[in-house]
């Protein structure tokens, strides 16, 4: 199963990612995650792993890429190039590795005026298109924030799309048209709200499709304070099991 995880900047995708793809792991799946966000440094570090040669930088960067595209992806040695990728061929110095769980990095923007990131869509497409999932295998995307991977068609292969919303106005703007996007898409979607302590979470509930709430994530202070550090989040989250449970009953279902 590909789960897609998306919402507004600084609504804590990485962080949510980060606690699904650990949960996963220890609930016995295969678990790949993957940094779709150009933006985003310290997703490694949230994992506690190293940082994996990003994958874009490995195939010579944008320009290299394009070329390779022209050339129906003739790159030797390379796996992400085979027309049907497995879980086990993702394998390489494009690869990180932390408590079981793999970690791949798209592309990152690395200078002014190098141009938009519109390569790393294609690529990230292109790999989940090409990968083959076992009973056991799932894989989490960390999308860019906002909705450009709609837009770039990431979505489409995907097989459920979660949002991450924290307590922000813009965020249930956000939600809303993430919801009629996946929607139009008929990719199954459901939210997580984040951040949620006694103060905001009427306004919050109020603001979003009580049937698409997967999941409330409190304020923890030891999470904010391990984001904060850039260390890797060790604490406990019970509250995300819900989500383990929705991505067990999806994969029954696919």
């Amino acid at each position: 199963m590909k789960v897609l995880i998306c919402g507004k900047g600084g609504s804590g995708k990485s962080t949510i990612s980060t606690l699904i793809a650990k949960a996963l792991q220890k609930n016995g799946f295969n678990v790949m995650l993957i940094d779709a966000d150009e933006s985003n440094l310290g997703l490694h570090r949230l994992m506690g792993a190293e940082s994996p040669i990003i994958l874009m930088d490995s195939l010579g960067g944008k320009k290299s890429f394009k070329q390779s595209l022209n050339n129906n992806f003739s790159r030797e040695n390379n796996s992400f190039f085979k027309e049907k990728i497995t879980f086990n061929e993702v394998t390489g110095e494009t690869v990180s590795q932390a408590n079981d769980i793999k970690l791949v990095a798209i592309g990152k923007i690395h200078e002014s005026g190098e141009g938009c990131a519109c390569p790393m869509g294609v690529l990230s497409k292109m790999i989940l298109s090409r990968l083959v999932m076992g009973d056991k295998d799932v894989v989490i995307i960390d999308s860019s924030a906002g909705v450009e991977h709609f837009g770039r068609g990431v979505d489409t292969e995907c097989d459920l799309i979660l949002g991450v919303v924290d307590p922000s106005f813009d965020s249930f703007l956000l939600a809303e048209k993430i919801s009629k996007m996946a929607d139009n898409a008929r990719i199954d979607n459901f939210f997580i709200l984040n951040k949620v302590d006694d103060r905001v979470e009427d306004l919050m509930n109020a603001n979003i499709d009580q049937a698409k709430i997967v999941a409330k994530i409190p304020q923890y202070d030891s999470l904010f304070k391990e984001n904060l550090e850039g260390k890797e989040l060790k604490t406990s989250v019970s509250e995300i099991e819900p989500v383990c449970e929705l991505i067990k009953t999806k994969k029954n279902l696919l």
